[in-house]
């Protein structure tokens, strides 16, 4: 697309009036590579949708520091805990203000009643919110949260206290993770009097550092910058810009001109053109990420040990390294990234064998031809920068075995709506660790909560989740250790997945853009950003 086109088409969608926003004093576009599904974090579990809500509107208990994995204090400004390991009480923060905006007012600050309506919404199905609003908590309930925390009990306007039943070692990591986002009851209460409920995912409202101002779908979301935010000093910009495109090539383009700051996954042909750019920055880290192809054991013939051991020893991984990741992309035999304590180095591949596959699937009776659907993601990630290409060679792969995959994609939000569904038999998906503890990615991933969550394959095998349980329910870092490292074998030897890669993180931006910082969470915040001249 000619500069001038891309010009055009951001005056239509109301980024700029006459010139593009980059242009403007204290103005920070960020080219973005997908739609948000809503603006509620509790309903979500991508990348896509915390980046717009989870770090521009809301603040959590708990934070991870900006670009790294130490938790600090939020929205609680100290926490205890109690000797056994199962309560949790938490200090909360003075003088926060929610956000004021034409569609709502608070008359009051941030308090214990927010955290407690936040909480017991993804706790209690018959929470008044909920009913009056249905929705469910997939991150929470993959976490088995629903089923540990006891009670959530407010002791004073300053006080919140928290019971589990079971010790859980990252409990503390967990507030600071995108779906602990806490709402305002207040507004709340307002939605459900007005009898529009559903408001709370379209017309957010939080104490973050940017304040929601208008949102045009595959377009753009417009911030202004929270003048009011609990951080002096933390919000350098005054307007923040999502100019939303799903197409690398238009969204490196539109950096090189100027017309966005920052953007995100660059596509590995583009990364020597970045780097020569004198204009541009392109910082990089090894990704705690981790790609792969889930197999719906709910279906059949993949409901097979055999075919799925046969589909995994039919990808060619090497191959599919060099021509999606070219360079960028490290091979992957484990759930999980070697950079996570407790990853077991001793667990191989299979390896590829196109022949032993095709013995294993004559064992296990399934005819040559038999048809099955691949489902391919629609947008960058930062464990696949090119699921098209990806699934245009397992296709090919596996039709030398003798299996026909037809290759269905959807908008991301439907993709992931549709997935944690079941409608797929095998799918392109992938991580980034959330906050550094191997249940994030054992737990998270592959247990039997997970299956209606990011459990895609809808795997539930009761040793390996006895397993996982029990290695979060003790602090001892060597026993869970030795817990997590029986749990992969497990894992490995039943194959509901095949990892591919773990994949470099590149971050281009424009050399003005001051102190932006690459988060081990594949999540992008703005606040302490600025952009020079």
């Amino acid at each position: 697309m000619r500069k001038n086109a891309v010009i055009r088409s951001m005056i239509a969608a109301g980024l700029i009036a006459s010139a593009p926003f980059a242009h403007a004093a204290g103005n920070l576009v960020f080219c973005s590579e997908g739609s948000p599904a809503g603006f509620d974090p509790g309903q979500y579990t991508t990348g896509t949708d915390f980046d717009a809500t989870a770090e521009t509107i809301f603040n959590r208990l708990t934070q991870f520091e900006r670009g790294g994995t130490k938790v600090i204090p939020g929205l609680a400004e100290s926490w205890d805990v109690s000797a056994d390991g199962k309560t949790y009480t938490f200090h909360l923060r003075k003088g926060v203000k929610f956000h004021t905006t034409e569609y709502f007012k608070p008359s009051r600050e941030f308090n214990a009643d927010d955290v407690v309506f936040t909480f017991d919404r993804m706790l209690n199905k018959d929470n008044a919110f909920r009913k009056a609003y249905p929705t469910e908590f997939p991150y929470f309930t993959d976490m088995g949260m629903d089923t540990n925390i006891a009670k959530v009990e407010k002791v004073d306007d300053n006080t919140v206290k928290f019971t589990l039943n079971d010790v859980d070692a990252a409990f503390v990591q967990n507030m600071a993770m995108s779906f602990a986002s806490i709402q305002s009851a207040e507004y709340a209460d307002k939605l459900m009097k007005e009898g529009k409920a559903s408001d709370i995912n379209q017309k957010p409202i939080g104490t973050g550092p940017f304040v929601f101002s208008r949102y045009q779908k595959d377009a753009m979301i417009r911030f202004k910058a929270n003048k009011d935010y609990w951080v002096p000093g933390e919000v350098k910009v005054d307007n923040l810009i999502f100019a939303i495109n799903t197409d690398a090539s238009v969204r490196m383009q539109k950096l090189k001109a100027n017309e966005c700051q920052i953007t995100l996954f660059p596509r590995p042909a583009d990364l020597e053109s970045l780097k020569k750019d004198p204009n541009l920055n392109m910082p990089s880290q090894p990704g705690f990420n981790l790609g792969y192809i889930a197999y719906n054991v709910l279906h059949k013939p993949l409901d097979k040990l055999e075919v799925r051991e046969a589909l995994d020893m039919a990808v060619n991984k090497k191959a599919i390294i060099d021509a999606v990741y070219q360079g960028a992309g490290q091979l992957a035999v484990n759930g999980m990234p070697p950079t996570q304590w407790s990853y077991d180095n001793s667990i191989k591949d299979a390896g590829y064998n196109p022949e032993k596959a095709k013995e294993l699937l004559k064992k296990a009776g399934v005819p040559e031809g038999t048809e099955i659907t691949l489902w391919a993601m629609p947008v960058q990630r930062p464990y696949n920068p090119n699921a098209k290409l990806m699934a245009e060679m397992l296709q090919a792969d596996w039709a030398k075995v003798g299996i026909k995959a037809k290759i269905v994609t959807y908008e991301w939000g439907e993709y992931i709506k549709r997935a944690k569904a079941g409608e797929h038999d095998a799918m392109l998906i992938g991580w980034s660790g959330d906050n550094g503890d191997p249940d994030n990615w054992l737990g998270t991933l592959y247990s039997c909560d997970a299956i209606n969550g990011n459990n895609f394959s809808k795997w539930c095998d009761k040793s390996y989740d006895k397993l996982v349980t029990e290695a979060k329910r003790t602090t001892d870092q060597a026993k869970r250790t030795e817990l997590y490292v029986q749990a992969q074998h497990i894992l490995k030897e039943q194959v509901p997945i095949t990892p591919i890669a773990h994949s470099t993180v590149y971050q281009p931006m424009r050399k003005t853009v001051q102190d932006f910082k690459i988060s081990p969470f594949a999540l992008n915040s703005f606040y302490g950003v600025s952009v020079g001249k």
